[in-house]
């Protein structure tokens, strides 16, 4: 069995790690609420630019990059919400042996406020890497058809001679 000392230390690392999973998901909030409003920018006439440009190359490495922070804030949110939920429980049910309701309430309100933040990250974060995947989806193969169409010989309207 694991002695006192190593409960102790585990106890004392998991109570240092509350803080920083708030002020983590403090950030993600942030940060999906920032890539929110790129997102808008996006689609009301950042995606026309870059299909006005041709450049099939930026555009899938633009959407590459801004998916994948879709997806980091997606799955990064609902695990730093359950960490949230869980280190507080710890001291919260053991105040609860000891009487002390207070701090069981405290430790509980904690719980479920970074689960809802952590869920909320995750929705954001989810919904905007479907959106995004959709509309680079779009403009690559837009932009794949319009250098399929430039590659083609032109060809030659028939005269009215060829007609007859």
């Amino acid at each position: 069995m694991l002695s006192s000392f190593s409960l102790n230390l585990m106890h004392q690392i998991t109570g240092l790690l509350l803080e920083p999973v708030v002020w983590g998901l403090i950030f993600l909030l942030l940060l999906s609420l920032w890539e929110t409003g790129l997102a808008l920018g996006e689609r009301w006439g950042g995606l026309q630019r870059l299909q006005a440009s041709g450049d099939a190359a930026r555009a899938a490495q633009q959407g590459k990059r801004r998916i994948e922070r879709a997806d980091f804030i997606t799955r990064l949110c609902p695990m730093l919400g359950l960490m949230g939920t869980l280190i507080p429980l710890g001291p919260g049910l053991a105040a609860l042996g000891d009487g002390e309701l207070s701090i069981l309430t405290t430790a509980m309100t904690v719980a479920f406020d970074t689960t809802v933040m952590g869920l909320l990250g995750g929705i954001i974060g989810f919904v905007l890497g479907r959106l995004r995947r959709r509309w680079y989806d779009q403009l690559m193969t837009q932009l794949e058809a319009r250098q399929a169409a430039d590659a083609r010989p032109e060809q030659p309207l028939p005269s009215n001679r060829e007609a007859a």
